[in-house]
């Protein structure tokens, strides 16, 4: 291999060919390569304690192949992934680039907060994906920058909610921080006031339970049928996904700035969601969602009820929803990565 100037290594997980969902910092480095980079993705295994030798080794062994790297920040045991990471280019002396990700890291800065801060100080620039985590872990380093996660805008039909129907979407992992039960729990409100209502959830298995405990409440509340479940898809198939309900629930207990959330923004699905997180900060109530409590059933059937109710509401969320995704297109997003990897060469 040859080192080629403008090289850049990537450190996170790039699971897209085990998996069938690409990681953010995945398609950044796809959208780097079109524009004359040369990347570099670590790691592609599944199993965690190999991902994390395989994220050290190629640090190490391919040093003279890359410029500078990004490393993606995660809470939990992720975090641990990034630290050690991010000490070792240090000591190569390679300039670094850190990436926060993840509704939960402003909780886990609070409980460790000299290991984040540490971690921070290290790289030569941060980059937070919401105002959310920018203000959070601003306690940690003043300069953090703003750069959102991209999308390609044409990719999803926009199709203008004037007279919805009650077709939900959830498009989410099923894990317990997504809280996936919380879907049929507003199904069957909704059923109760005579509204026929069908549930799409899609998303991959963690394997926490979550997905049996979803179907088990499912059975046990008498709408199993009204609930269809795809255990993932891939990134190319979302679009047709979004297209197949009119409104879109996300119950997560814990959030930053899902992609998935900008997605139905950009299909034009009107959105109840919990106000967790960085969802406000993505979101403006009654503006191009409506936002509701985390873990309450009766306010979540109630915001889709008035979805399906309310007249003009249903227009008002969809256009206003699409209008702010497509400041999220990566001809806006791609400059601003471009522009800080010019400020450290």
């Amino acid at each position: 291999m040859t080192f080629k100037k403008n090289s850049i290594l990537f450190v996170g997980n790039h699971l897209s060919q085990s998996a069938k969902n690409m990681g953010v910092g995945e398609e950044l480095a796809n959208h780097l390569e079109q524009r004359g980079y040369h990347t570099i993705l670590v790691s592609r295994k599944m199993n965690k304690p190999a991902r994390l030798l395989d994220m050290l080794w190629t640090i190490l062994r391919k040093r003279r192949f890359y410029d500078l790297a990004e490393v993606d920040v995660f809470s939990g045991s992720a975090f641990l992934w990034a630290f050690l990471s991010a000490g070792l280019l240090k000591l190569l002396g390679k300039p670094l680039i850190l990436t926060l990700h993840g509704g939960n890291l402003p909780n886990y800065a609070a409980n460790h907060p000299r290991w984040v801060k540490s971690l921070l100080t290290w790289a030569n620039a941060v980059v937070a994906p919401s105002s959310y985590l920018k203000q959070k872990l601003g306690v940690c380093r003043a300069d953090i920058r703003l750069i959102p996660n991209g999308l390609e805008i044409n990719h999803y039909l926009f199709q203008l909610r004037e007279n919805p129907q009650p077709k939900l979407v959830w498009l989410r992992a099923f894990h317990q921080i997504y809280n996936p039960s919380l879907a049929p729990k507003v199904i069957k409100i909704l059923e109760d006031q005579h509204i026929d209502t069908h549930l799409l959830m899609v998303g991959p298995d963690k394997g926490d339970g979550s997905l049996q405990e979803m179907l088990n409440t499912a059975q046990e509340l008498g709408i199993a049928h009204r609930v269809e479940v795809i255990r993932g898809v891939s990134k190319e198939q979302v679009p047709e996904i979004l297209t197949r309900g009119d409104i879109f629930l996300n119950t997560t207990n814990f959030d930053n700035t899902p992609v998935s959330l900008i997605e139905a923004m950009a299909s034009g699905c009107c959105i109840v969601t919990t106000n967790v997180g960085g969802i406000p900060y993505l979101l403006e109530d009654g503006v191009d969602a409506l936002l509701v409590p985390p873990n309450d059933p009766l306010a979540m059937a109630a915001a889709v009820k008035r979805i399906l109710t309310e007249p003009g509401l249903s227009e008002k969320l969809s256009t206003n929803a699409r209008k702010k995704a497509e400041q999220f297109d990566w001809s806006i997003i791609l400059p601003k990565w471009e522009e800080l990897l010019k400020s450290l060469q």
